[in-house]
């Protein structure tokens, strides 16, 4: 009997067809959902309700769940979390009612890849549809997981484990994700990992300190410009958005936007239309916002110095980095795998911490977290020609804090004649930060000969932060 290749080649791409699940209680959003994703190429099973659902779950294997949010016993979300807890690797979507913002973001926390408004577009099913089969698949993580990969946060500890599986399941989502957490705590790192574990992975990273951009180049830098539109615009520009279109942008330091610019970057978010300076067409985006700051965002609010409904469009979902010292014994790995990476790159043989030098790093505080830890070694390296390293050979701030503060109080009381502070003298709370905050600043400009841009690196801020303290604490003057 001939071998009939074309039915072959019939059966084998019906056997490799994704299956979705489709869950909705209107026939006719059934039928439109099911006309759509067959001409796809895709096999699809409906359900009228979440028990019918569940059975179909147990007994098929699915690609993709798409459900309307509200059903006959019971809501969408209560699905999205059976899915999320039983059946991880299989993304799913919720439709949502016109669109409503807190329906989306109520189903982007309960875990949904992401979601569609009613009335359904064609074109955003098709994308979506795209999108979430082409997310990687789930990688369970080892005990041996790789401690040299330049995208992994190191650690063995609960808090670690915890956070690299709220990453992964991030990855899986379209939802904005704000990154809170100390300086030197790995933010951007923890952005990548989401980027390159999500669909976007092929896609551009671009990230953006949104401190470091002077306030009236940030319209022009986040969102381009035609050539001409301004004198000096010699050729056409693609800001942060255009380039990071289909992929994932991460704004660190969200919280030094000023306000003028946060209006601007909420219309972009809400409208997922951008148009560059001279230009006269929008053009379409579709990105994905990441955003972190060292800074309390819920206190910028608070006080008025962070849009509100920003806020909220940007903290979907917040991930919260643990400082190190949280983590101490994560430090000895740590510690190990930066000194080989270091060693190599100044090619000489491995050094080794010894123990009473590891136990010091381990009571370290580090309030500049891994950055600083990285620093600390570094500067070991440099002035250690030892292969073995000890408590004596160990540059440890620690070792000269003290001697570090006398010489700022010293040093601020010669050059200004300010006195230290008598805490005897029962100070209201905000006059007492305000002493402080005032003798820092008034250290740090002094010894930069008042260089506002030495003094501003000094003590850690940017030069619009130095200068917005200054004049609220008199210093113009």
């Amino acid at each position: 009997m001939p071998i009939d290749n074309e039915r072959i080649v019939n059966l084998q791409k019906k056997t490799l067809s994704p299956r979705i699940l489709v869950v909705d209680d209107e026939p006719d959003i059934i039928e439109l959902l099911e006309l759509t994703l067959a001409r796809m190429g895709m096999e699809v099973s409906s359900a009228a309700c979440i028990s019918d659902a569940k059975a179909l779950l147990q007994s098929h294997q699915f690609q993709l769940c798409l459900t309307d949010m509200r059903l006959p016993d019971g809501n969408g979300l209560e699905l999205v979390k059976y899915i999320s807890q039983h059946y991880a690797d299989v993304p799913s979507a919720v439709i949502t009612a016109y669109g409503t913002t807190e329906n989306a973001v109520a189903a982007l926390k309960a875990g949904a890849f992401d979601y569609l408004p009613k009335p359904v577009s064609l074109k955003q099913l098709r994308d979506l549809v795209k999108s979430a089969l082409n997310l990687p698949p789930i990688k369970i993580e080892s005990a041996e997981r790789s401690e040299t990969s330049q995208r992994t946060l190191l650690g063995e500890s609960e808090s670690m484990h915890q956070l690299r599986a709220t990453i992964d399941k991030l990855s899986r989502s379209q939802a904005p994700v704000y990154i809170s957490g100390e300086s030197g705590s790995g933010k951007e790192l923890a952005a990548r990992m989401i980027h390159e574990r999500s669909t976007r992975h092929k896609q551009p990273f671009v990230a953006v300190n949104c401190g470091a951009i002077p306030e009236n180049l940030m319209e022009s830098e986040f969102f381009g410009y035609k050539r001409g539109a301004f004198t000096g615009a010699e050729k056409d520009h693609d800001g942060f958005f255009l380039t990071a279109n289909s992929g994932t942008l991460f704004l660190d330091e969200v919280a030094d936007l000023p306000l003028t610019m946060q209006v601007k970057l909420l219309r972009v978010i809400q409208e997922k239309q951008v148009r560059r300076i001279g230009d006269t067409q929008e053009r379409n985006i579709d990105v994905r916002i990441i955003s972190a700051t060292h800074k309390r965002l819920s206190h910028c609010v608070a006080i008025g110095q962070f849009r509100q409904d920003l806020y909220y469009r940007l903290n979907v979902i917040e991930l919260n980095m643990p400082a190190l010292r949280e983590m101490r014994e994560d430090i000895p790995l740590i510690t190990n795998v930066i000194l080989e990476k270091q060693c190599r790159e100044a090619k000489r043989p491995t050094c080794r911490i010894k123990k009473n030098a590891m136990a010091m790093l381990r009571n370290y505080d580090f309030p500049g977290n891994v950055r600083e830890l990285e620093n600390v070694l570094e500067r070991t390296l440099a002035l250690c020609s030892e292969v073995e390293i000890g408590v004596e050979e160990l540059q440890l701030p620690s070792q000269t804090l003290d001697a570090a503060i006398k010489d700022t109080i010293d040093v601020t009381q010669t050059s200004v004649n300010i006195l230290p502070i008598n805490t005897d003298q029962n100070l209201p709370l905000q006059d007492f930060l305000d002493k402080l905050e005032k003798d820092s600043i008034v250290k740090a400009l002094n010894e930069s000969r008042y260089n506002r841009t030495k003094a501003a690196k000094t003590l850690g801020i940017t030069v619009r932060s130095l200068r917005y303290r200054m004049e609220r604490l008199g210093l113009n003057d």
